[in-house]
């Protein structure tokens, strides 16, 4: 398993590009193995080129726990099938978690990359909180109902399950997140005279 924070840098020259024809480069890159040479990176590597070259743009495609810019995340999500899974999408099945308070147009959106772009035979969309819960027992006769504090990069929420259902009305949220904890402890940090590396780092 393996962790990528959710940016992506993207070449300058890339963003002049059309929807189309970067999806005819990257398929054509896949199917010739020389993915490499893309124009856009994600996770750590995104922030390594961009601190190391001016030309590319950092993007943070998901906010707050909502996808904020498609192109981007689907970058990300063809980073991820392609490069660091290295498999043909057209031969797996996919899970994808998202938030519990997702619109049902973002789930549609992202049925529609997966199956028209990707052409995944199948999909399943599973709600975090729930696949959190079901993570923590440790027999096959659960109940899966339970309270869930999902604290994320932008933001914490604490979910009611019953029975594998999210009780959305019953949802509350706290506008404070794991990025809000790394900046204070940062900030502490600096005021004690710490050396603080910088904080694209983290």
């Amino acid at each position: 398993m393996f962790h990528h924070p959710t940016v992506v840098a993207v070449n300058e020259s890339f963003l002049n590009q059309s929807r189309s024809s970067n999806k005819a480069n990257w398929l054509a890159q896949y199917n010739a193995g020389v993915m490499a040479d893309l124009d856009f990176f994600i996770g750590e590597e995104a922030l390594t080129r961009s601190r190391s070259s001016s030309t590319y743009n950092l993007s943070y495609p998901i906010q707050q726990g909502q996808v904020e810019n498609w192109d981007t995340m689907e970058r990300f999500w063809q980073q991820c099938i392609f490069n660091y899974l290295r498999c043909d999408p057209e031969d797996h099945y996919f899970l994808l978690t998202e938030s519990p308070l997702t619109a049902p147009e973002s789930r549609e959106y992202t049925g529609e990359i997966m199956f028209e772009t990707f052409n995944v035979p199948g999909l399943y969309i599973a709600v975090q909180p729930v696949l959190a819960l079901a993570a923590g027992y440790t027999t096959t006769k659960c109940e899966m109902t339970g309270v869930v504090v999902d604290v994320g990069d932008g933001g914490t929420r604490v979910v009611p399950v019953a029975d594998g259902y999210v009780i959305g009305s019953s949802i509350k949220s706290i506008p404070i997140s794991g990025k809000d904890v790394t900046q204070f402890i940062l900030q502490l940090m600096k005021e004690r005279g710490e050396n603080v590396p910088p904080e694209d780092s983290f």
